[in-house]
C-alpha cells in the first residue's frame, strides 16, 4: 500500500538514509497528518501499530522488511532487536541470492561468448584473439552489448556482412 500511495514510514526512512536503520509507530492513527493517504488505509486495514526495518548488506539496500500489529503499542525494544535480527538474516539471503544469480548469468555469458567465438573461428579461420576482436568491433559498431552480438551469432551461425 506504501508504493501505490507513495508515502508512509519505508518512504521516509528510505529517503532518509543514512544511519537510521529501523522505524517503529506505536500507534499509527497519531499520523494522520504525516500520512494522510496510507494511515487511514492502514488502519481500515486493522494495523494499530508498526515496525520496519530497512534491508541493507554491504551498503547496498535491497528493500524493508515491515511487521504489523493489530493493537497500538505492541512492539518494544525487545521487538526491535528481534527485528534487527531477522532482517539482517534477511538482508543476507538477499545478497546471496543475488549474487548467485549474476554468477550464474556471468557463466551464462561466458559460455555464449565461448561458442559464438568457436563459430567464427571454424567458419572465418580466425584465431581467438580474432574471434574476440570481430565480436568486441560488432558490439562497439552497433552500440550492442557484446554477450547480445554473441548470441545472435550463435543463433544464426555467422555474422552479416
Amino acid at each position: 500500500m506504501q508504493d501505490l500511495l507513495g508515502e508512509g514510514p519505508c518512504f521516509d526512512i528510505a529517503r532518509r538514509g543514512g544511519s537510521a536503520q529501523v522505524f517503529r509507530i506505536e500507534d499509527l492513527t497519531e499520523h494522520q497528518r504525516r500520512w494522510p493517504r496510507y494511515t487511514p488505509e492502514a488502519c481500515k486495514l486493522g494495523v494499530g501499530s508498526m515496525m520496519g526495518f530497512l534491508l541493507f548488506a554491504d551498503d547496498e539496500e535491497f528493500g524493508a522488511l515491515n511487521m504489523y500489529a493489530r493493537r497500538p503499542g505492541a512492539f518494544n525494544e525487545v521487538s526491535d532487536t528481534a527485528g534487527v535480527l531477522l532482517a539482517s538474516h534477511a538482508a543476507v539471503a538477499l545478497a546471496s541470492a543475488r549474487t548467485y544469480t549474476q554468477m550464474h548469468s556471468a557463466l551464462a555469458t561466458r559460455h555464449t561468448i565461448g561458442e559464438a567465438m568457436g563459430i567464427l573461428m571454424g567458419r572465418y579461420h580466425l584465431d581467438e584473439d580474432g574471434a574476440f576482436a570481430v565480436l568486441r568491433g560488432l558490439s562497439q559498431k552497433r552500440n550492442t552489448k557484446l554477450r547480445l552480438i554473441a548470441q545472435h551469432v550463435c543463433e544464426s551461425g555467422g555474422i552479416e556482412e
